[in-house]
């Protein structure tokens, strides 16, 4: 029997796929190029190299002072805490918004369709979310300073309303493309929302919603160097002040604070990761 033997293809088959859709991305993304004036070879303009040179080398060396370090080390507590108690705050809106929005909770949904004033309220509270996380965590400090003034509350109010409307979106979804057959067996046992929840669409999910929760601390920490700008205290208020005196020492040391705490808030996510699984 004799074999033959093809050669090899000198062309990838989807080539033709590739070209094509490579072609219409670029379509659609020149007009938006052209619309945001975007126009990355100005950087290497040499008055932009020299004004990014004299930028970058105020950074050095950082700032080190005893005075500067301690102000550094009271402001990034006031920055934590504004990310932590704006976290528990959104925590304590979220969870009930999800566990009022998950339709994998509801009664009615268990004979097939979910009834219609159930499919309505739960939309509301869809809607609910979308509002508190549609307006960003600036505006709501913007509005929160005017009422209870400059300094860390404005910055907690901000961040609990919209990380709120975040955290009860992603819950909700995170609830909802799980494994739903024990908690749907629990309540055509008598079992309440509670008791399935927590004994059935919890357990099977508390990594990655623990995961994302820190996530979102993480992110609340930078939110609240944003915040800062406009009166809400912490780091980022110091940094704004560092930036308008052109301390490039100070800014820098600043930052690598910021790094510190971003890398400890994946170090704890990580951990927790590792406890829960």
């Amino acid at each position: 029997m004799s074999v033959v033997l093809t050669a090899p293809a000198q062309r990838d088959p989807a080539w033709q796929s590739r070209v094509f859709w490579s072609i219409a991305a670029l379509l659609l993304l020149w007009p938006l190029l052209v619309t945001t004036e975007f126009k990355p070879w100005l950087l290497w303009h040499p008055e932009s190299r020299k004004v990014m040179g004299n930028f970058l080398g105020d950074f050095f060396p950082p700032a080190h002072d005893k005075e500067f370090l301690t102000l550094v080390a009271k402001e990034t507590w006031r920055t934590v805490a504004v990310a932590t108690a704006g976290i528990a705050l959104a925590l304590l809106l979220a969870i009930p918004l999800t566990l009022l929005g998950t339709s994998a909770l509801s009664v009615s949904a268990l004979s097939g369709k979910m009834a219609f004033l159930p499919s309505i309220f739960r939309q509301a509270i869809r809607w609910l979310l979308i509002v508190m996380r549609s307006v960003p965590e600036l505006v709501w400090a913007l509005v929160f300073v005017r009422v209870v003034g400059l300094g860390p509350t404005a910055g907690v109010l901000a961040i609990a309303l919209t990380y709120a409307g975040m955290l009860g979106k992603v819950y909700t979804e995170i609830l909802e493309s799980g494994e739903a057959h024990a908690t749907q067996s629990l309540m055509r046992n008598g079992g309440g929302r509670l008791q399935s929840f927590f004994y059935g669409l919890l357990p099977q999910n508390a990594a990655e919603l623990t995961s994302y929760t820190v996530y979102r601390w993480e992110c609340a920490i930078r939110s609240s160097a944003v915040l800062g700008f406009v009166g809400a205290g912490g780091l980022g208020q110091q940094l704004d002040t560092s930036m308008k005196m052109f301390k490039g020492g100070e800014v820098a040391t600043l930052l690598l604070v910021f790094m510190l705490l971003v890398w400890l808030a994946d170090r704890a996510s990580s951990w927790l990761r590792k406890e829960l699984g």
